[in-house]
C-alpha cells in the first residue's frame, strides 16, 4: 500500500485551500486509455493545492472525449485498476463537475474552469499533444509552472504541492522531475527523477531503477545525474518554455525529453537547472498504449520502429557526426531481433532506418 499524508477527498468535493490561484498547470495526454485518464484525474483532484487540468484527447478514434465527459458529469463511475492503488482516487470525487470542452484549433483560448478537455481530430504523438495542453495553459497567466503527467499514472494527494515547492526553489529551476514509482509494483522504483544518457548506444539508465521503494539516495546528487526527466512526470517554468521553446513534436514518441534537456544545455551560462522534487510521487503503469516497456525484449515492434527512428533523429540533430555509427548500432539491433525470431520488430526497425512509415 503507498504512503499517503492526510486523509483522501471524498463526495464532499475538493479539499478546501486558503489560497484558489493555481500556480500549477497540468497537462494529461489520453490515447485510448479513457479508464487510465479517469483514475488518474481522481487521484490529481484529491490534492489541496489549486491547480488547473487539461486533457488533451489525441486522435484516439473510440469515444475516448465521451467518456470523459460521462465521468465529469457523474454518469460515468470511476474504478482503480488495482486494489491496492484504490486508496489514491477512491472514494470519487463529488460530481458534477466543471468541465470546459474545446477542440484543438481554439487550444489557446482562455477559459475559467478547472479542468478542460481539447479534443485533437489527429494523433500528434507525444510531445504535440503536450504541446497543445501547453498552448492552452500558458494564456493563463497566473499559472507558473507546468506539469507534464501520463495519463496511466496515479499521484499522491501531497505530490502537486511537493512539486512546485521545489520548482520555486530558486530562480533558474527550469525542469524537475518526481519519485516514479511501478503502478504494479509499488514497493518498486520505476525511475528517480529521470535518466542517465549514454551517447554512445543512444540509450538512457534509469536513476534507481527497479529498486526498493525504501532504498536511500541523495536528492542532490540524483539531481546533478540526470541527464533528462522521465516524460512520464515532467515539469516545466514559463521561463524554460519562454527561452527554450515547446517540445520538438517530429520526434512523435521518444526523444523529445532529452532533446528539450539538451536544448536547454546549450543556452550556455542561461541554461536552466534540472532538479529532483524527491518529496513527490507518482505510480506509473508504463507504456500501456504504445506496448514500451523497460524490457527490450517485451517492448512491441511500434515501440521498436519509433525508438529507432527517433534515436537516429536525435543522432542527426544534435551529435552529427556519431550518426554512422548509431546507422550501424541499428543493424545490429536487427541481428538480434532475427536471432531472437522477432521478425516484425526487426521489420520494424529496419523500416525506421530507411525512413519508411511503420
Amino acid at each position: 500500500m503507498p504512503a499517503m499524508s492526510g486523509p483522501a477527498a471524498g463526495r464532499a468535493g475538493l479539499p478546501a485551500v486558503a489560497d484558489a490561484t493555481p500556480r500549477l498547470g497540468v497537462v494529461i495526454v489520453n490515447f485510448r486509455g479513457a479508464a487510465d485518464t479517469i483514475e488518474c484525474l481522481e487521484s490529481l483532484l484529491r490534492t489541496p493545492l489549486p491547480i488547473k487540468i487539461v486533457v488533451v484527447e489525441n486522435g484516439s478514434g473510440d469515444d475516448s472525449a465521451e467518456v470523459i465527459r460521462a465521468w465529469a458529469a457523474g454518469t460515468r463511475p470511476a474504478q482503480a485498476e488495482s486494489p491496492a492503488m484504490a486508496p489514491l482516487s477512491t472514494p470519487p470525487i463529488a460530481k458534477p463537475l466543471a468541465l470546459a470542452c474545446l477542440p484543438a484549433s481554439d487550444a489557446g483560448q482562455q477559459t475559467p474552469e478547472r479542468l478542460t478537455l481539447i479534443e485533437s481530430p489527429d494523433n500528434l504523438g507525444f510531445a504535440g499533444g503536450n504541446n497543445i495542453g501547453l498552448c492552452h495553459l500558458i494564456t493563463d497567466r497566473g499559472l507558473t509552472h507546468f506539469w507534464l503527467l501520463n495519463n496511466d499514472t496515479v499521484v499522491t494527494r501531497d505530490a502537486p504541492a511537493a512539486l512546485l515547492a521545489r520548482l520555486q526553489a530558486g530562480p533558474r529551476m527550469g525542469m524537475c522531475g518526481t519519485i516514479v514509482r511501478h503502478y504494479w509494483a509499488p514497493d518498486r522504483v520505476q525511475a528517480f527523477n529521470g535518466f542517465a544518457f549514454s551517447l554512445l548506444t543512444g540509450t538512457g539508465r534509469a536513476l534507481g531503477g527497479n529498486a526498493p521503494a525504501t532504498q536511500s539516495f541523495d536528492p542532490l546528487a540524483i539531481a546533478d545525474e540526470t541527464d533528462f526527466v522521465l516524460g512520464a512526470s515532467l515539469a516545466v517554468s514559463r521561463e524554460f518554455l519562454a527561452k527554450v521553446g515547446p517540445m520538438a513534436e517530429d520526434y512523435f514518441l521518444y526523444f523529445e525529453e532529452m532533446d528539450w534537456a539538451i536544448r536547454n544545455r546549450r543556452l550556455g551560462d542561461d541554461a536552466f537547472e534540472i532538479g529532483f522534487a524527491h518529496g513527490a510521487t507518482i505510480f506509473h503503469k508504463a507504456g500501456r498504449s504504445i506496448g514500451s516497456t523497460s524490457a527490450h525484449t517485451s517492448r512491441s515492434a511500434f515501440s521498436d520502429y519509433w525508438m529507432t527512428r527517433s534515436r537516429l533523429k536525435y543522432v542527426w540533430r544534435h551529435h552529427r557526426l556519431l550518426w554512422p555509427w548509431h546507422w550501424l548500432l541499428g543493424w545490429v539491433i536487427i541481428l538480434r531481433r532475427l536471432v531472437r525470431r522477432r521478425w516484425p520488430h526487426a521489420g520494424g526497425v529496419l523500416r525506421a532506418m530507411l525512413g519508411r512509415r511503420f
